[in-house]
């Protein structure tokens, strides 16, 4: 797997792919990408780093694992390429927007019009395999995903962590929360969302007023 990520990243993350997890991994999605069919495309494995440089950060999103159907993936959590239609998920995030924000639903489900405002969409895997959740959990991106979290944790300030669900907001335990502003809720899945655990959470308004008082740009949801 050739390292192909946005120099500003490359610059704080270059020890992790000298250390001898990131080379075994290197060496597992290398041979999956070569024997089975994996998402995202090659290209798009770093992707939520590419469109969000680490200047430019002000909001981090934490997700589990990229879509596993063909053509979702995209690099970004929660996010599908243009014209793949919307996850369950992702109708549920769109729908907070919409009675949050009072905007309409979008045309497509594609988030790099949010990562280019700064928000890191970071999966805490970055691969999978088609049709298999979770099946390259375990193999070293999670410790990967980790170092980026606590780079970001001990390196900038103000940032907007969202964490949405159980999963999320056990990988944000490492966030210094004095530096740092928190918003937590269920996850956006159906499971959730259905017991009352998502809507109604008004993360896109609350993440827009915090940036707003401290001086930062609002994001267009």
């Amino acid at each position: 797997m050739l390292i192909k990520i946005h120099p500003s990243w490359y610059d704080k993350l270059s020890a992790e792919f000298e250390k001898p997890y990131f080379e075994r991994l290197t060496t597992f999605v290398k041979n999956e990408y070569a024997t089975r069919k994996c998402y995202p495309k090659g290209s798009q494995i770093f992707s939520a780093f590419d469109h969000c440089p680490f200047e430019k950060l002000k909001v981090v999103i934490i997700g589990q694992d990229p879509y596993h159907g063909f053509g979702q993936a995209n690099g970004l959590c929660f996010s599908v390429n243009d014209g793949i239609p919307f996850p369950p998920s992702l109708i549920n995030i769109f729908k907070e927007i919409e009675t949050d924000l009072n905007k309409p639903f979008p045309k497509t489900g594609n988030l790099e019009r949010w990562a280019d405002q700064g928000v890191l969409l970071l999966n805490a895997t970055l691969t999978v395999r088609e049709s298999e959740a979770g099946s390259h959990q375990n193999q070293g991106w999670e410790t990967f995903t980790d170092a980026v979290i606590e780079k970001i944790s001990n390196e900038k300030q103000n940032v907007v962590f969202l964490l949405w669900g159980g999963f999320a907001k056990k990988k944000g335990a490492k966030i210094d929360r004095n530096n740092h502003h928190i918003l937590e809720t269920g996850h956006p899945s159906p499971l959730s969302a259905n017991r009352g655990l998502w809507f109604g959470n008004r993360h896109f308004s609350k993440t827009n007023t915090y940036l707003k008082s401290i001086g930062k740009e609002e994001i267009s949801w």
